[in-house]
């Protein structure tokens, strides 16, 4: 069997370095990652070998995350839109022609803004703890942050930057994980975005991205309807004690698309590192049956 190795790799989209990770052959169907707050790729350092076998598997970090460039947020424009257009020239620039998206918490409104511009590129959805329904918001969890989308003050943003805290990033990491599972959340994924999200800028930058995020909510119905007209493919593989996106929110992708696969496993809202194993077999039955040129490649 052969080993797929990660290749780390960097290009420039409007001036901008993006750094990525990619693994699996060239010819293979492609399965784009997403990550979401506070992370990076880094999030899918344990699935992208898992899978890279049977896809060519591509993990950007956004603008403002990981090892990509983080222009002063006094010029740049940190909305989901504005990531979504540097997520979407990205896959032109490598040549994407049709994917399939994974895409967790922010980069569910990354990857479905992808999907509404260019409906014939997206083959099929993953999305683990990916929100697109108001009843998928946990009321206390999203309460400061609705707070500082209708009006952003001193005041309102307060709470908002415990968030950022190494508590903070560390609640989202093992909150809703058992304790016996506890053990397999190393340290070193929250202490790594912890020492990310307290560089200098980046607090005025994530502010002003969880600030726009009420542009997401504008989107919900245009990100349903596109399920409805698209049938496209979705497996939903979700962290069940998630209180930020709560279960409900994983359950209503049925609504729109009744063959939705939704799978509520029990953790929290990072799931891969408790569950890597399991949603990679979720993620290759649902992706081998879905598109079928997905075959192993020795």
């Amino acid at each position: 069997m052969t080993t797929h190795r990660v290749h780390h790799r960097t290009t420039t989209v409007r001036g901008h370095e993006v750094y990525y990770r990619e693994a699996g052959p060239e010819d293979a169907p492609v399965l784009l990652l997403l990550h979401g707050f506070p992370s990076s790729s880094h999030m899918f350092r344990d699935l992208i070998p898992l899978l890279a076998g049977r896809y060519r598997v591509i993990a950007p970090d956004h603008i403002g995350f990981g090892r990509s460039a983080r222009p002063d947020a006094s010029h740049f424009s940190y909305t989901f839109a504005e990531l979504a257009r540097i997520t979407n020239e990205f896959t032109e620039q490598l040549g994407l022609k049709r994917f399939a998206l994974y895409v967790q918490d922010y980069g569910a409104p990354i990857g479905l803004r992808l999907a509404l511009a260019h409906p014939d590129r997206v083959s099929a959805i993953v999305t683990q703890n990916g929100n697109a329904y108001e009843e998928g918001l946990g009321a206390e969890a999203w309460a400061p942050v609705k707070a500082l989308i209708a009006e952003r003050t001193p005041e309102t943003e307060a709470p908002v930057r415990e968030i950022y805290s190494l508590d903070g990033i560390k609640w989202q990491y093992l909150h809703g994980v058992p304790e016996r599972l506890r053990e397999l959340v190393g340290p070193d994924a929250y202490e790594r975005d912890a020492a990310d999200i307290a560089r200098p800028g980046q607090t005025e930058i994530q502010l002003d991205l969880i600030s726009d995020y009420g542009s997401n909510f504008a989107l919900y119905p245009a990100f349903q309807e596109y399920f409805r007209t698209s049938r496209v493919p979705l497996l939903a593989v979700w962290g069940g004690h998630d209180e930020i996106f709560v279960p409900a929110g994983a359950l209503a992708f049925q609504r729109d698309l009744p063959e939705a696969e939704v799978h509520l496993l029990p953790t929290g809202h990072f799931a891969l590192e408790t569950h890597a194993d399991q949603i990679a077999g979720l993620i290759d039955d649902f992706l081998g049956r879905t598109l079928p040129a997905a075959r192993p490649h020795d």
